[in-house]
């Protein structure tokens, strides 16, 4: 079994943790500009997208370098992102979009 992806969470976890501990860490953090405020709040989400996108969309070749792969992991999460665009809910996008991949995936794509 891999533990390359649980070190990948708690990574994560440590990186985006400052940013959603301030408003537990810093008194008045509430009287902050409302852009300030979003910032802060979209910080973890912003990480997520990124590191999903580069994960999915981009693959090492033979060669060393780098290109670009539309499968049907992109499919995943061009379906992630519309939910949450839709839905305002992150988590029922990420099912969604695991779900797509998992059915395309035993039908026979990828």
């Amino acid at each position: 079994m891999s533990t390359e992806l649980v070190l990948l969470a708690l990574l994560m976890g440590a990186v985006t943790y400052p940013s959603r501990a301030l408003p537990m860490l810093v008194p008045g953090i509430e009287r902050l500009r409302p852009g300030a405020l979003l910032y802060l709040r979209l910080v973890g989400p912003a990480v997520l997208a990124s590191i999903a996108a580069s994960e999915t969309l981009v693959q090492g070749t033979a060669d060393g370098s780098y290109a670009l792969h539309l499968g049907i992991e992109a499919l995943g999460v061009l379906a992630c992102l519309g939910i949450v665009a839709w839905r305002r809910n992150l988590f029922l996008g990420l099912v969604a979009g695991v779900a797509l991949v998992a059915i395309l995936r035993a039908v026979g794509f990828g």
